[in-house]
């Protein structure tokens, strides 16, 4: 546009200059040798005019004819450098696509088209090696590069690559820094000094590093409080045992640059509570709790005053949790601190309400835990724990996919500074995961069963007397005498607690001795038994009674009694047989006897207990 208006105005200078001669008309004459020539003004101009336009033509044509040689070496030279760049074009399109025989082809053509001199042309065969695998010719081609300047900060990079990949931190830290010293703001030999001097615990190198990055403006100022805390904490922690004091001052200022990094308020609270400035340790767990509740903050809140009891230490963490109300980790500080006070019924109603809303693994283990210190009741630990296993994972402390325990300054497989994340892994977030509905009843203290009373000392038995009477029954056939019952083996609480039967003078007849909590009602109902006599005597269950021994020396009458029943009369034999007085049981209950074709009928049985024999 500019030169539009200069144009017009030159034109618009000429047709004035021209109108102002065409008004003053005037004669120009001219003479030499002899020769007169005349002629007006405006033709002398124009004429002029016309005669130096003609010598600048002329001059141009002889100029042209002397500099045609250099003309035509520029005119090639421009050519094949045109061939050169179109060559690199196609080159650097080709090693885009991963085509590294043709980058490679296109590279060395616009190298020799360009005699070498391009810094683009190494660097494309330098790539076109590395991506080929070629790596020793890759190392070649970048350390020719350090040559010219042009490409010293490319061929740096590059050499740099290939020592990270042959793992060789030290040649890689040494092209880092010269890139950074030769670039003040290379971003990424900035972050690769930073990384390599985190890594090897060069805490006040990496802090300078850093402050250079800012300079450089490779970052902002939020991102340099936010490194800058992580790196004093590191510090913090290396110094804490040998000079207390430097690291409780580069703790408390890496907490004021970032208040919400949590291994920074938790080493600043630890050194203020060594120097005994227990007020200001807790304000520092304080402030970083609001912003991001931790388990790691609420133990030292807990501990923060050395010697106080459980039931102190559970009124403190009451006191956190409910600066961040509603929040599951406090929930869960407020039950273990319950757990440790034996508060149990707090911390089962602590528990229950984190179970309801964000059940993890933590807290079906201290269900758990709660369990066996309460009631020890097994099915239900057991419960919990296969709730456990089935329950999503707890938050963790994760770097580039890398989870790890406890925290750390810089990540251990990037060397990232600030790498470490407080969050639920992924491979857990990924999976569906189900909340299982919790029973009610789970919550509640299980019942258990009253305890069975045990009898230490030996029970007082009754013995029973039975007074003969004479009773009259109707003559039966005459039968065989049944066979004796079984001796039975009792044991000594059997022993002790069974009666002691005594036989009266009148008659002579064997009363076996039975327990009143053995005797069957229906054999009961059948006969009648006369009226007895109570007398409570203690039994011994190491030695037999009088009675005992009586008892023994009846009990061979049965046998007395086999042998001459066929020479007494029926009458007889029906009396004593009324007058004898069986067992309720001949053998335990478990015990199915003897058979009764292994016995001799005809051979003498013993019917004591085979205690007394």
């Amino acid at each position: 546009m500019v030169r539009v208006l200069i144009f017009f105005a030159f034109v618009f200078l000429l047709a004035l200059g021209g109108a102002w001669m065409a008004d003053r008309p005037g004669v120009v004459t001219l003479e030499w040798q002899g020769y007169v020539v005349q002629a007006s003004l405006l033709t002398a101009v124009v004429a002029f005019g016309a005669s130096i336009v003609a010598s600048i033509v002329v001059w141009g044509f002889f100029r042209l004819i002397w500099k045609s040689p250099t003309l035509v070496s520029h005119f090639m030279q421009r050519r094949r450098k045109d061939k050169g760049y179109d060559a690199l074009s196609q080159g650097l399109m080709a090693l885009g696509s991963g085509d590294t025989l043709h980058a490679r082809k296109f590279g060395l053509k616009a190298d020799k088209l360009l005699d070498g001199d391009e810094p683009a042309a190494r660097l494309l065969l330098a790539q076109a090696s590395q991506l080929d695998g070629d790596h020793a010719e890759s190392r070649r081609r970048f350390e020719a590069m350090l040559e010219d300047d042009r490409s010293m900060a490319v061929g740096l990079h590059g050499l740099y690559i290939e020592a990270e990949r042959e793992s060789e931190p030290a040649a890689a830290r040494h092209f880092a820094e010269e890139a950074f010293n030769l670039v003040p703001g290379l971003r990424w030999a900035g972050n690769a000094v930073l990384g390599y001097q985190a890594v090897s615990g060069d805490w006040e190198e990496a802090i300078a590093t850093l402050e250079r990055n800012y300079a450089a403006r490779m970052l902002d100022k939020k991102t340099l409080r936010r490194q800058k805390a992580v790196l004093l904490t590191a510090r913090a922690l290396e110094l804490e045992n040998e000079n207390p004091d430097r690291a409780r001052t580069l703790a408390v200022e890496a907490h004021g640059l970032a208040p919400s990094l949590v291994p920074a308020a938790i080493v600043a609270a630890r050194l203020r509570t060594r120097a005994g400035e227990i007020r200001k340790a807790s304000k520092i767990l304080e402030a970083t709790w609001k912003l991001s509740p931790h388990p790691d903050l609420a133990e030292a809140y807990a501990h923060v005053r050395p010697g106080d009891s459980v039931t102190d230490r559970l009124s403190r963490v009451r006191t956190l949790a409910s600066m961040r109300a509603y929040s599951s980790e406090g929930a869960i500080a407020i039950a273990v601190a319950a757990i440790e006070a034996k508060k149990f019924d707090e911390a089962r109603e602590q528990l229950k309400r984190v179970l309801r809303s964000e059940p993890t693994q933590r807290a079906f283990l201290l269900m758990a835990d709660l369990e066996e210190r309460e009631h020890g009741d097994q099915g239900r630990i057991r419960e919990w724990l296969s709730r456990a296993v089935r329950a999503p994972h707890d938050k963790v402390w994760i770097a580039d996919g890398v989870v790890s325990a406890n925290w750390a300054p810089v990540s251990p497989k990037t060397g990232r500074v600030d790498a470490y994340e407080w969050a639920t892994p992924e491979n857990t977030m990924d999976q569906d995961q189900t909340i299982e509905v919790i029973d009610d009843k789970l919550f509640e203290p299980p019942e258990l069963a009253a305890p069975v009373q045990v009898l230490d000392e030996p029970v007082k038995a009754d013995i029973v007397v039975p007074k003969p009477q004479d009773v009259e029954t109707p003559a039966a056939p005459k039968e065989e005498p049944a066979p004796a019952p079984a001796p039975v083996e009792k044991t000594k609480a059997e022993a002790t607690a069974a009666p002691v039967v005594t036989e009266t003078a009148k008659e002579e007849t064997p009363v076996a001795a039975e327990a009143p909590a053995e005797t069957k009602p229906e054999e009961t109902a059948q006969a009648e038994e006369p009226r007895a006599t109570v007398v409570p005597v203690e039994s011994s269950s190491w030695a037999p009674t009088k009675a005992n021994e009586k008892a023994e020396a009846k009990s061979d009458e049965p046998a007395k009694t086999e042998q001459d029943a066929d020479a007494k009369t029926d009458e007889k034999a029906e009396k004593k047989d009324e007058k004898l007085v069986e067992f309720p049981l001949s053998h335990l209950p478990d015990d199915p006897g003897p058979e009764p074709d292994d016995e001799d009928p005809k051979a003498p049985k013993d019917q004591s207990f085979r205690f007394f024999r």
